[in-house]
């Protein structure tokens, strides 16, 4: 019998013996008796073999929400709890750049992004405003949207494989109002540079090519090295609740379409992965999955930011390099 007939006959006959008057421990046993009779104990063998994981998934489940409860009355965001982290341990290595084997301490990425915060603010971008992130996965990357996000700017997360009207669409629907892209994408953005707008702002990080950027890009990288590394004087009045920056679908049934990530839900899911697979902050995780998608953002660079984990960052996966770059690397994760 089916496990649902199996508790309907059980339940049936507790409800029919007490119906009778028959007293509560004949009728449970009478119902027991009948749900193991019927081949209830194959759902019992089921139950007794899968409880401690689900009492495991409980727990992961109930940890993570009582911590974000605990962020969410203290009105934490991403970026205070990364400040958190960045106290514990400045000196630790962050994110590891697998292509030029480049580490950044979370004190060197905690100033990169207040450089980024204080540049951006100084220009005018104030709360609520959008710049959209155009470039393949590197540490700069992550600096980029964080930095950002302590002056309460939001990033829009653009996928560095779309070219023409794709990436013109996903650029104009977040309500970007400036672009940073690499300067490996450079041609990309000077194939759509007259469909972006008079008024939009370009940034270009990475190699520099005067004569492939449009002629009105700025160079980001001198710039962010004469900016403060001090942290931003203006905070923004944000929580948990508010919007921390936007990531697009793959774009199989249409345009890609933007989906919003606030700072709760960034949290959530980086906390269910380092609860659920019983991460540590002495762990290496080695991130080849694109940092514009919530898997390689989150999932990924979110170990670090919130739990202070190493996370090894690769433009690509190479399902040939994959095991010899784990232990290069010393991966954990």
């Amino acid at each position: 019998m089916q496990p649902v007939g199996v508790c309907t006959a059980s339940l049936g006959s507790l409800g029919l013996m007490r119906f009778f008057g028959v007293p509560w421990a004949w009728s449970l046993a009478a119902a027991v008796g009948i749900a193991l009779g019927s081949g209830g104990w194959r759902l019992l063998r089921v139950l007794c073999k899968t409880a401690l994981r689900d009492l495991f998934g409980l727990s992961v489940l109930l940890r993570v929400k009582y911590k974000l409860r605990r962020h969410q009355k203290a009105k934490n965001t991403v970026p205070k709890i990364f400040q958190d982290v960045v106290r514990r341990h400045p000196d630790k290595v962050a994110l590891i750049y697998e292509t030029t084997g480049e580490k950044w301490t979370f004190r060197g990425l905690d100033e990169y992004s207040n450089a980024v915060a204080n540049y951006f603010y100084q220009e005018g971008f104030r709360l609520g405003d959008v710049i959209a992130i155009f470039m393949e996965s590197r540490p700069e990357f992550v600096g980029l949207w964080l930095g950002m996000a302590k002056v309460g700017v939001e990033a829009a997360l653009i996928n560095f494989n779309l070219r023409l009207d794709a990436l013109v669409y996903c650029i104009a629907t977040s309500g970007a109002k400036a672009v940073i892209f690499g300067g490996e994408l450079a041609s990309a953005i000077s194939e759509v540079n007259g469909m972006l707008g008079k008024n939009m702002a370009k940034f270009c990080s990475g190699e520099w090519s005067p004569e492939v950027v449009p002629a009105e890009t700025k160079h980001l990288d001198p710039l962010l090295l004469a900016a403060s590394t001090s942290p931003p004087a203006q905070l923004p009045p944000k929580g948990l609740d508010d919007r921390l920056f936007y990531i697009y679908t793959s774009g199989t049934t249409g345009m890609p379409k933007a989906a919003i990530v606030v700072h709760s839900r960034y949290y959530r899911i980086a906390a269910f992965g380092y609860y659920a697979y019983r991460m540590h902050p002495d762990d290496i995780l080695y991130n080849c999955l694109p940092l514009y998608h919530s898997a390689g953002n989150i999932m990924g660079v979110g170990q670090c930011l919130i739990h202070g984990l190493t996370v090894v960052i690769r433009k690509k996966f190479s399902a040939s390099r994959f095991w010899d770059d784990c232990a290069k690397y010393r991966c954990t994760v």
